[in-house]
């Protein structure tokens, strides 16, 4: 089982879906669902980055639209805007946080949820006086550094060092959130996102594999492929432009996320015949063989070399 990583395919796609994205659109797509602030909400305010921070901490094994659909209907509701007030969250009981989690959707995992929202919440608030901004500012917002404070920051609670900021900490969910903080709280303190990972989840995966930017045969977990897929859009990117600057891992993220969701997700994953394909801005570059998705396991069965 030997998947390749092919740069040189990904060289070619890179600025194609970039500049898809954000133009024509991806299948028609050129939106994220956490694009929209709830009402009243300025962009790149600390509300918004606390709305964003808090939201996306619950970004695991979860439809994306439902989530921030969820987030906003229950920033909304005056009753359990407070969710979003770190010192308020803080001042709230476990039962509290737990039953208006619940209210509009914006916690599944109930028991869980409410740690990880509880805990991100009084970590803001007893450390970084509730603004994610000063724990930014204390990285020197630097991209790598926040990685790293974000894995290994701790605290002790109930006899034992705990996470600051469990889940939020994670591979996929730290990268994300500061692609958020950049490209939709407008952030431009942010430094050194060039060395901040691509955040792979099913759908940047299932894309890759698609594309055939990592490629070959393979069966296991998921999971295991993920570096492989970051290392490959570290460097796909170098060497391109994007809005004036050298084009980072984070800029693919978006259009990879919608070309998976809207058209890789509809590939028939034994045969690879895709009913979009004539019709999708990437159609061309899309690779023969299987890309079969299943839970937490994955099976590929691709092209190991670019055709002629």
């Amino acid at each position: 089982m030997t998947l390749f990583v092919d740069t040189e395919k990904g060289k070619q796609v890179a600025p194609l879906l970039y500049n898809a994205f954000r133009t024509t659109g991806i299948l028609g797509r050129v939106d994220m669902p956490e694009d929209r602030p709830p009402a009243g909400v300025e962009t790149g305010s600390r509300d918004h980055l606390l709305f964003l921070t808090l939201a996306v901490s619950l970004d695991y094994q979860r439809d994306a639209y439902a989530l921030w659909e969820s987030a906003r209907r229950t920033y909304e509701d005056p009753a359990t805007r407070y969710l979003f007030d770190p010192e308020a969250v803080h001042e709230a009981s476990y039962a509290q946080v737990f039953a208006d989690l619940k209210k509009h959707g914006l916690s599944k995992k109930h028991n869980d949820d409410t740690f990880i929202w509880r805990t991100v919440g009084i970590s803001l608030s007893k450390k970084w006086g509730g603004d994610p901004q000063n724990f930014l500012a204390d990285c020197g917002y630097d991209g790598p550094t926040v990685l790293r404070r974000l894995r290994d920051d701790r605290h002790l609670a109930d006899g034992r060092m705990t996470p600051d900021f469990p889940f939020l900490r994670g591979k996929k969910i730290g990268p994300l959130w500061l692609r958020m903080l950049r490209d939709n709280a407008g952030l431009a303190a942010l430094t050194n996102l060039e060395s901040v990972p691509i955040p792979v989840d099913i759908h940047v995966a299932r894309a890759s594999l698609c594309l055939g930017i990592v490629r070959g045969t393979y069966e296991g977990r998921l999971e295991d492929i993920f570096e492989a897929i970051r290392q490959a859009w570290a460097e796909s990117v170098k060497g391109h432009a994007a809005g004036g600057r050298p084009m980072i891992a984070l800029d693919v993220d978006e259009p990879l996320w919608n070309l998976s969701r809207s058209g890789c997700g509809r590939r028939d994953r034994r045969t690879g015949l895709c009913p979009l394909r004539e019709a999708c801005e990437m159609g061309a570059y899309c690779v023969k063989g299987r890309v079969e998705i299943e839970g937490q396991r994955a099976v590929v069965e691709t092209e190991r070399s670019t055709p002629r």
